[in-house]
């Protein structure tokens, strides 16, 4: 399946877009209403760009009322992204989408690099958002995480039901004439091409720890660097920068997968997930 990554999809702006997806994630919605982070908010770089968005939006009250009831107009599938400062704030938000029969799962954005995290650990959020929610959990976490297989066992254990990986990492551009930082809040979340190879580290090793579900994402432009992702162990895949350039990328990126599914003899994607980790075949000098 084809998702979009949170944040970069605007559906009442492109919503021709977001009905070519298979699932549609939400931007972060926290427990009260977020102004964000001071501009400047986005900087392109020469393979990619960094965002400082901080989390704006109008907070969970306002999300349910106004957001949810439009989103589920598009007749697509619904994930919620899902932030805070703490897990008790984690967990209230989880609650109060629990009864709404317009969210399908729920995703806990424990990794934004443009906030402060909270100071309970991936695991106690994910503990406390599961006693709080019978919707399916999936926790999206960062490609920077000292121990990342162990942060996704601990997760697994705590109630998660899957994996988002990854999120974006912590990065810098300077202005030419300046050389003063870009953005407002100085760094921010670098998405791009040049991520892909630590996304996929992380997808293999996570996939190799737990065999949880995965959704990869990270530098995902073409069919080939979605089936490199199932092969690493995704069961799903989710486009991000590359819907800045080409909004037809969905379309795109599902045609292009099936070719290369067919050329290697295989009739769906399903078949491709975890390849990466078959055993290599015996050469003989």
């Amino acid at each position: 399946m084809i998702f979009n990554a949170s944040g970069c999809l605007d559906a009442f702006q492109a919503p021709e877009v977001a009905r070519a997806l298979d699932v549609f994630v939400t931007k972060t919605v926290t427990p009260l209403p977020r102004e964000g982070n001071r501009p400047v908010r986005i900087a392109e770089t020469e393979a990619g760009m960094l965002n400082s968005i901080g989390l704006e939006n109008p907070g969970i009250e306002a999300f349910l009322a106004e957001k949810l009831p439009r989103l589920a107009e598009l007749g697509v599938p619904l994930w919620v992204s899902v932030g805070a400062f703490a897990s008790s704030d984690y967990a209230e938000v989880c609650a109060a989408l629990d009864d709404s029969p317009h969210v399908v799962s729920i995703e806990l954005n424990l990794s934004c690099p443009n906030v402060e995290e909270a100071p309970e650990s991936a695991s106690e959020i994910v503990h406390a958002a599961r006693r709080q929610s019978r919707k399916t959990l999936y926790a999206k976490l960062s490609p920077a995480a000292a121990d990342l297989p162990e942060t996704a066992r601990a997760v697994q254990a705590a109630g998660a039901d899957g994996l988002t990986l990854v999120n974006t990492m912590r990065g810098l551009a300077l202005d030419d004439g300046t050389l003063q930082p870009r953005l407002g809040r100085e760094t921010g979340g670098y998405s791009g091409p040049g991520l892909k190879p630590i996304a996929l580290a992380a997808v293999y090793q996570c996939y190799r720890a737990t065999g949880m579900p995965i959704v990869g994402m990270g530098g995902i432009s073409t069919g080939r660097d979605a089936l490199e992702f199932l092969a690493a162990g995704a069961a799903s895949i989710a486009l991000g920068t590359i819907l800045f350039s080409d909004p037809d990328a969905p379309g795109r990126v599902r045609r292009e997968l099936a070719d290369e599914l067919a050329s290697r003899g295989l009739s769906t994607a399903e078949e491709a997930t975890g390849l990466a980790h078959a055993p290599r075949p015996v050469t003989v000098a």
